[in-house]
């Protein structure tokens, strides 16, 4: 079609997702929605299939196509001009029962022309602990209401009885009010300007323009990955509630111009809600993927077609109800986006093209902290910690990871004020601040987390009570790159003040339901982002900034990045030699020191790709595994206790870190987090091995 034509009608597309999405800020009273972001407004085409995927979290741009196609499959001919559909079941499309989908068909002239979704985590849903996240729950049964699809709006009128019947189900029925009217108001938007994009220009035209604008990123990202190495790699995540322990594992294949991401070999579903269903999981698949690969591209049912995934039923990943899933989208979902992130890092990082896209994984471990209980306004308040959406940057193949740098599925996320948080809730902050150690050891260092601390201050009740849940606090889950180190994990500490006494208990959680009272403290540290290359390669100068500005610590310093800063705050440059020296040897026994460095963030080099010959390090050449090898196979491991490299990285024995170096220069090439026996993750560049 005309190229002037179909760019207005595609920038009027991106303009109507925008301004929906400011009309759901805007109409929304809640905190996580309007300054935490955790939304999700988009268009759809009359089939329910993505045809403008708008920001906000990611995972739900597919969600919510399944959750059109399904109300298209419910209701078929019934769907009328000015309906609104309303559906939150996880195992029709959902992520979890507290994230409420409205979906709208648009109409033109009688006729079905697309659909608008939109989402945000609705404020109470009824389920067993309020805001949703029921940390205790055996079976989806006891996780709120949930539907696989209602009519809640009909020819622009509210259906009074379905309305007040969710209203008599939640706690605070004026907020959920709140969020379904931002969402109906959401929808309404986007609804009359589509209808005044097709009058304008008719409904012949802007359906061309459509279908090109799906075909046209279908045509572009299969171009892109043409450009990118064929191959295999691998990725894993732990999960731990309490000492059960569960894990995520991915392999993924690039194939000519498809990528197939296979989850086989990941946990049975557990008893516990941090399951989630195969519909979860492909979103978890592609909120990383839209950024990370489709940047530049228009995220729709074109971004689709290319890829493909398997998810064994009854999994961690694709679990069967009535498994609990309330807690799935800082679960397995996030572990999901965590190993695709790092999978498709190493991708990019085996492409000489596109290295400088490459990053390690950004802030891997939600911390999903209800707060709930009468506030100073004498009123019901319920909410979350906001903070967690403020994430902490992956190093880069170019520079450090970002610190308190958001997250990689939701390119808008940010995290409330302290005084929006202090204002709806019975709480004081008595610190926010970045976290030291926190982002992983590297050539490039991760992003840092940080810390923050809140006790009860004029509760009526006399203080509230707060949910714990997501992944655990065990395992560092920020995956680095290039022999980076992972980020830091989550850590909870309840700090309860004795009755009658000047002293304190400290109390790590990181599961269930506490009380938070009288002069008690919650604090909270929060993950880091991975690293990338050889920490040993790093400038010293940057170390010692580093530790100038409370990010590292002068133990972490000399034992990690092998730098010596002595009383005076000032590298030791000779200590410092010594120090790298004697590190690199302890990889490598035999390893040529001091020799120059083709690349010091030091990637691996695959020499003709078309063919698959060899791959090799990026630091000095050596080659390290020819056509159809696995490099990591090749070369003897190198593991340390988790406990022993820094205080931040664990709470539990047997987690190591494992790591390969280069035979000959000794630089690092690649670090993995390692629970037990399991076996390493081997990666095949250029060449796709046999099943």
């Amino acid at each position: 079609m005309d190229p002037i034509t179909f760019s207005i009608i595609r920038h009027r597309l991106y303009r109507i997702v925008d301004e929906a999405v400011i009309t759901l800020k805007n109409v929304s009273g809640s905190a996580i929605t309007n300054e935490g972001h955790d939304l999700m407004v988009s268009l759809y085409r009359a089939d329910g299939s993505l045809l403008m995927g708008g920001v906000g979290f990611l995972h739900h741009l597919t969600s919510a196509a399944e959750a059109c196609k399904s109300i298209i499959r419910r209701f078929d001919a019934r769907v009328e001009e000015g309906d609104i559909y309303l559906l939150n079941d996880p195992y029709t499309a959902a992520l979890h029962t507290s994230d409420v989908y409205l979906v709208s068909p648009i109409h033109y002239q009688g006729h079905l022309v697309a659909w608008s979704a939109c989402f945000v985590h609705v404020y109470d849903i009824g389920a067993k602990n309020p805001g949703g996240f029921c940390p205790d729950a055996d079976s989806i049964y006891i996780e709120g209401f949930s539907s696989p699809g209602i009519r809640l709006v009909r020819g622009g009128e509210i259906i009074r009885d379905v309305f007040d019947t969710l209203m008599n189900m939640v706690r605070s029925p004026e907020m959920v009010a709140l969020d379904i009217s931002s969402m109906i108001a959401c929808n309404n938007v986007a609804r009359d300007r589509m209808q005044s994009l097709i009058g304008k220009y008719g409904t012949a035209i802007v359906d061309e323009a459509c279908q090109t604008l799906i075909a046209n990123s279908e045509s572009q990202l299969r171009a892109r990955l043409r450009e990118l190495p064929d191959g295999q790699w691998q990725s894993r995540q732990y999960l731990n509630v309490g000492s059960d322990i569960s894990k995520v594992v991915l392999t993924m294949t690039k194939r000519k111009d498809e990528l197939e991401f296979d989850f086989s070999g990941s946990s049975a579903q557990s008893t516990h809600a941090v399951n989630c269903t195969k519909w979860a999981s492909l979103g978890g698949l592609f909120a990383p993927l839209f950024p990370l690969l489709c940047y530049d591209i228009t995220w729709n049912e074109g971004v689709i077609r290319p890829i493909h995934m398997t998810a064994p039923e009854g999994s961690l990943v694709n679990c069967t109800r009535p498994a609990p899933v309330s807690v799935a989208t800082v679960g397995a979902i996030q572990s999901v986006n965590n190993a695709v992130c790092s999978t498709i890092g190493k991708l990019l990082a085996a492409s000489k093209k596109y290295r400088r896209e490459a990053t390690a994984v950004w802030h891997a471990n939600h911390f999903a902290i209800f707060k709930f209980g009468r506030n100073q306004h004498d009123r019901e308040g319920i909410g979350i910690l906001t903070e967690t959406f403020a994430g902490a940057g992956g190093a880069r193949t170019f520079a450090d990871g970002v610190d308190v740098g958001g997250e990689v599925p939701n390119p808008i996320s940010r995290m409330a004020n302290v005084e929006t948080v202090e204002n709806m809730f019975p709480i004081l902050y008595r610190y926010r601040r970045l976290r030291c150690d926190s982002g992983g050891a590297g050539y490039y260092r991760g992003g840092a987390g940080m810390d923050l601390a809140i006790t009860p201050h004029d509760s009526p009740d006399g203080g509230i009570h707060y949910v714990v849940s997501g992944k655990g606090s065990a395992f560092p889950m920020s995956d680095g790159l290039a022999g980076g180190y992972p980020g830091a994990p989550n850590s909870y500490l309840w700090h309860k003040v004795l009755a009658d006494a000047p002293s304190h208990e400290t109390e790590p959680v990181d599961w269930g339901v506490f009380p938070l009272r009288g002069n008690d403290t919650l604090e909270v540290r929060w993950n880091g982002g991975g690293g990338v290359g050889d920490p040993l390669q790093r400038s010293p100068a940057a170390v010692s900034a580093d530790v100038d500005a409370g990010i590292v610590s002068t133990v972490v310093a000399a034992e990690v990045y092998g730098v010596v800063i002595d009383k005076r705050g000032v590298v030791d440059t000779i200590a410092t030699k010594a120090r790298r020296e004697q590190l690199v040897k302890a990889r490598v026994s035999d390893v040529t020191l001091g020799q120059p460095l083709k690349d010091r963030s030091v990637l691996l080099e695959c020499d003709n790709l078309d063919e698959a010959v060899s791959v090799s390090c990026g630091g000095c050449g050596e080659s390290l595994a020819g056509y159809g090898e696995a490099w990591k196979a090749k070369l003897d491991p190198i593991e340390f206790p988790m406990s022993e490299i820094m205080s931040t990285y664990t709470t539990i024995d047997g987690v190591i870190l494992r790591q390969y170096a280069c035979p000959v220069c000794g630089v690092l090439l690649d670090s993995e987090t390692v629970y037990g026996d399991d076996p390493p993750l081997l990666d095949y560049v250029g060449v796709i091995p046999d099943a």
